[in-house]
């Protein structure tokens, strides 16, 4: 009721902004001055994944419309655990009762990009998404420029549904895989294909990763296996006022207390889910280490995930933990590419490790993981979190993890080179929304190459493109010289 309560709100928000638009409130954007825009997401919550994003989507919109001509801003739900990131952009505290505050500060910019990766769904926050939605709404009711970047959309609750087809109708919506474009297209929301913007991300350099990991006993020969586990079953995160009231006069609902209102999912069902998964992944591991001399590690891409790293670390050994409440995305990543061998339920674990080359197996709570292995063509290296046999399944796919990881390097590279090629569309789709919603806005001109379209790349990209893109003009070569020959017969 909560949810629905706040969606109503948002909802109602919307409609007076489309009313104070017409009777002039709100501020145009003024050809010559620099065009202000507001980046909504999940930032402040140390989720690497999250944050990621956002950073390179704002060195995106900078290479493509010029620094100096733009004024960006970011949400975050904590500016000190965000402080020293997005550099050159002011953070704005985003308040957990956010309805207000959101139709006001929307009235000061320019132009909203909505960045949250699972922007339309119900499986983590209806909060969240209708925060997504309302951010959209809200700027398209007052004809400015209105971008969901690089979203995911699956199930969602009814009544999230019918606001998303309501109020996103009049946005630019780029999803990240066809499966979301899907999802969209039956509520009637046109949407074109992209992908995650965290492709383009440059992390410290090798040399930082490998320090920390020697200074945990890495001897700098065993290969590492990576650990990025989650607890996939005390989602969704829902608003309750009596469970509120009971943990501020009671000290109840410690564990599943998530912040201000909102409380994670926790019964004896998803307990004994949690409880499953964690023994599934401990035992496969413990058996994998015996006939294998790997380093493991567990890497928490969310603050959220330390209680499960250190769960998982007590019961094996005490593993090495590196979490980002502890370390910052540049950090973070630095580390995770340093691994040979990657197990993953973290969406963005994956991605950000695929440049370097790890090869990476997902064991997944919902469509995302899914949808990128099979966008990657490793549909048989994920399984699911809540499978009966993910312990024996487990002790199959570590194993073959490893005896595949040279030969899927290439499929990796090829991969990451197809994403940088769909981020740079983005950029094209985004530059030519923006001309339309403001037509006097100066933009280059003239004949472009699709990597003008994305962030300065780093030597790793470079390289990596033009290998495969080297690759690909001999594939042609070889193709058209068997057709000559074909065609003399």
């Amino acid at each position: 009721m909560m949810d629905l309560a706040l969606q109503l709100w948002v909802s109602s928000l919307i409609e007076i902004s489309k009313l104070r638009w017409i009777l002039g409130f709100g501020e145009s954007w003024i050809p010559g001055k620099p065009l202000r825009l507001l980046f909504a997401g999940y930032n402040g919550n140390r989720n690497t994944g999250a944050d990621v994003r956002v950073q390179e989507m704002i060195r995106q919109v900078r290479k493509i419309l010029g620094k100096n001509n733009v004024d960006l801003s970011v949400l975050s739900h904590n500016l000190e655990n965000s402080k020293g990131y997005f550099e050159g952009v002011q953070q704005i505290k985003l308040p957990d009762i956010f309805p207000p505050f959101l139709m006001q500060e929307l009235g000061h910019h320019h132009g909203i990009i909505a960045c949250e990766g699972s922007m339309f769904k119900s499986k983590f926050a209806n909060a969240l998404s209708t925060m997504m939605i309302g951010s959209l709404g809200i700027a398209a009711a007052q004809n400015k420029l209105a971008v969901g970047y690089g979203a995911e959309a699956g199930i969602m609750d009814q009544s999230l549904k019918l606001m998303c087809q309501r109020y996103c109708a009049d946005s630019l919506i780029i999803t990240r895989n066809e499966e979301s474009q899907a999802v969209l297209g039956d509520l009637g929301v046109s949407t074109e294909l992209g992908t995650d913007t965290a492709w383009t991300f440059e992390p410290h350099g090798p040399e930082y990763g490998d320090y920390q990991l020697r200074k945990v006993g890495w001897d700098g020969q065993k290969p590492i296996l990576g650990l990025c586990p989650i607890n996939p079953f005390w989602w969704p995160v829902r608003p309750s006022l009596s469970k509120w009231m009971a943990h501020s006069l009671l000290g109840l609902y410690k564990e599943s207390h998530y912040r201000s209102l909102y409380f994670h999912e926790q019964n004896r069902r998803t307990q004994l889910a949690f409880q499953r998964y964690l023994k599934a992944w401990c035992r496969s591991i413990h058996t994998f280490q015996k006939k294998h001399n790997v380093f493991p590690i567990l890497i928490g891409m969310e603050a959220l995930d330390r209680q499960t790293c250190e769960l998982m670390s007590a019961e094996l050994g005490g593993l090495p933990q590196f979490i980002s409440d502890k370390y910052n995305m540049h950090e973070l990543v630095s580390i995770l590419r340093r691994c040979h061998l990657l197990l993953s339920s973290r969406y963005h674990g994956v991605v950000t490790s695929m440049p370097a080359g790890v090869a990476s197996a997902g064991v997944t709570m919902d469509e995302r993981l899914r949808n990128l292995m099979r966008e990657r063509g490793h549909p048989d290296f994920l399984l699911e979190a809540d499978d009966p046999d993910l312990e024996l399944k487990l002790e199959v796919l570590l194993p073959k993890l490893l005896q595949n990881s040279e030969g899927m390097q290439s499929n990796l590279g090829y991969s990451v080179v197809n994403n940088l090629k769909s981020m740079a569309r983005m950029g094209v789709y985004f530059q030519q929304h923006l001309i339309n919603c403001y037509p006097e806005f100066p933009i280059k001109r003239g004949l472009l190459s699709w990597e003008n379209y994305l962030p300065t790349l780093n030597k790793n990209l470079v390289q990596l493109i033009e290998k495969f893109e080297h690759q690909s003009k001999d594939k042609i070569a070889r193709e058209s010289s068997n057709s000559s020959r074909v065609d003399t017969f």
